[in-house]
């Protein structure tokens, strides 16, 4: 019988019909295998987990508690941009590198992005409404009511790889373009057309403002009841980053009071959105499913990307994307990469 080199530990599901065919790609020549804990208590899971080489983080909450009962484990890895799931703090503070994959589904997102803001602008589903109601003849009159697009001001809150993204589709369009991001430097944002700003500058100045900060503990509710009366009354707002970022309380009353106009909105602060969400009965909000990130390339883009990054770990290298990088300075892996790979959350 094979006794297999590296255990790697995951909870159950999260994953399509292929099985783990794609992350074993990177972990078979290494002699890996990867192990489902189907258990339902933390203790449990830390009793088949405590000799794990390394941790497939989903499918449930990575606690402290579960992290500091890992008594072998090099890399906690995710197949998502987010973090959240995992106590990172907790990780760090035992030298384990975290992994997300920040720089797979960028294209997608923006994309997603970009149509949210264009279907918003334009009242898409109540047009659509409008014409399979039987009333054709509101249509126009509706959006006389709207300046056209071109010369608007389109804010952005973060600007990380999605936001520059979704700057590159917004440009054709005639768009000013500003940014507000304390991590980013100035001229990235020149450099793809966008004034660097500040909060204020951006909830008063832009007409559509686009929701981009990542889910760390400091953006939570990031816009609260302030932010949005700080807005115009005739603004839209996109996010397609973290539900969390945003008091959802203060949106919907933002939306129902008219202190914003309208929204498209890819993720909420509660997910699968509750059946009783005002924001579900409102004409002038467009949601989406947090599907942002899907495509035909998604899945088997990220699941080989965590099979890279463990693969990279349990061979003594640095992985490629770390959120928290100051545990790599003091491991012994090997730092490999020829050129920065800009870690850091939200990247």
């Amino acid at each position: 019988m094979r006794v297999p080199k590296f255990k790697i530990v995951t909870p159950p599901g999260g994953i399509s019909g292929t099985g783990y065919a794609y992350e074993m790609e990177a972990l078979t020549p290494l002699g890996a295998e990867i192990v489902e804990i189907d258990a339902p208590s933390e203790n449990e899971f830390i009793a088949a987990a405590h000799d794990a080489d390394a941790l497939y983080a989903k499918g449930r909450r990575i606690s402290a508690r579960i992290i500091d009962g890992l008594q072998r484990c090099k890399v906690i890895s995710l197949g998502s941009v987010g973090v959240d799931s995992v106590d990172v703090a907790a990780a760090t503070a035992r030298g384990i590198p975290v992994t997300n994959v920040p720089d797979t589904f960028i294209e997608e997102v923006a994309d997603h992005a970009m149509m949210l803001l264009l279907a918003t602008y334009r009242r898409l589903v109540v047009q659509d409404r409008m014409v399979r109601d039987g009333r054709w003849r509101e249509g126009r009159p509706m959006l006389y009511e709207f300046p056209r697009l071109m010369g608007q001001t389109l804010g952005f809150i973060a600007f990380g790889h999605v936001a520059r993204a979704v700057a590159r589709r917004a440009a054709p369009f005639g768009l000013r373009m500003m940014a507000y991001d304390p991590f980013v430097e100035e001229l990235v944002m020149s450099d793809h057309g966008v004034l660097p700003a500040s909060l204020d500058e951006v909830l008063a100045q832009s007409d559509i403002i686009s929701m981009h900060a990542p889910a760390t503990v400091e953006a939570q509710h990031m816009l609260r009841e302030p932010h949005f009366r700080a807005m115009k009354r005739t603004a839209l707002f996109i996010n397609t980053g973290r539900g969390p970022t945003v008091d959802e309380s203060a949106l919907i009353k933002a939306l129902q009071e008219g202190w914003i106009a309208a929204a498209g909105l890819d993720v909420l602060e509660v997910e699968p959105v509750q059946p009783d969400n005002p924001l579900l009965k409102m004409d002038n909000v467009i949601l989406t499913a947090h599907v942002a990130s899907a495509s035909a390339r998604f899945d088997p883009a990220r699941r080989r990307r965590v099979g890279h990054e463990i693969a990279s770990v349990l061979t003594g290298r640095w992985p490629r994307s770390c959120v928290n990088p100051t545990v790599l300075e003091k491991s012994s892996l090997a730092r490999w990469q020829p050129y920065s790979m800009e870690r850091g959350p939200g990247n």
